[in-house]
């Protein structure tokens, strides 16, 4: 009579292509979600009233629905329309909800940097859009670097919610594995170490970074 834990062995390609899909739809989020989040974050301290109030607003109703929420919005409304089905409305649901975030990582960033160096810039001859491409920006990226860096571990966490808008990653082939073999215990505690696994090699990797990169205050 075979072990609790045989169902592991025996569907451990499943769950390696669940995690794989995973990562692969966290990382397009996470491609999605910059250039987005540091445009709001420059829109932030814009001074154009207009363009910062609507960053504002977008930040703060994105920050304060639930992911959940936000991913069956795009699933059955905006992905019905344009046709993105579950991986793209997963990507596109993660990327916008994350952006938020990084957002307020940049804005932060940017704000952490001395108000003299913008100063100088201007004084010598820049504009501001030229002070802020080459003297302020390439310094709050060093700043905002690592807790980008975080941001994309919890990336990978949210994303376990797509898998209710049918999106084949590691929580759904987990949820299917259940229901066939009738062992949560078992399935859920390994899916909890691979998640654990890859969020704890990655966290050692920002550390390493963060060692290397920080910046002198």
């Amino acid at each position: 009579m075979g072990s609790a834990w045989d169902v592991i062995p025996q569907n451990i390609g499943l769950l390696m292509d669940g995690l794989w899909l995973t990562l692969q739809l966290s990382a397009c989020a996470l491609v999605v979600s910059i250039p987005i989040g540091i445009l709001l974050g420059l829109l932030r301290i814009s001074r154009n009233r207009v363009l910062s109030f609507l960053a504002v607003s977008y930040v703060e109703f994105v920050r304060g629905v639930p992911l959940l929420v936000l991913l069956f919005w795009i699933y059955f409304v905006l992905g019905k329309w344009l046709k993105l089905g579950p991986f793209l409305s997963g990507v596109m649901g993660l990327g916008l909800f994350s952006a938020a975030f990084i957002a307020e990582i940049v804005r932060a960033g940017i704000q952490a940097v001395p108000r003299g160096q913008m100063e100088a810039a201007r004084s010598s001859g820049m504009s501001y859009v030229q002070a802020m491409r080459f003297i302020v920006l390439p310094q709050a990226m060093r700043k905002v670097l690592p807790p980008m860096a975080s941001q994309f571990i919890t990336l990978i966490k949210d994303s376990s919610l797509v898998s209710v808008i049918s999106v084949v990653d590691l929580t759904l082939v987990a949820k299917n594995l259940v229901s066939t073999s009738f062992r949560s215990l078992e399935v859920w505690s390994f899916v909890a170490i691979m998640y654990f696994c890859i969020t704890f090699f990655l966290s050692q990797v920002i550390r390493a970074f963060e060692r290397r990169y920080r910046v002198s205050e």
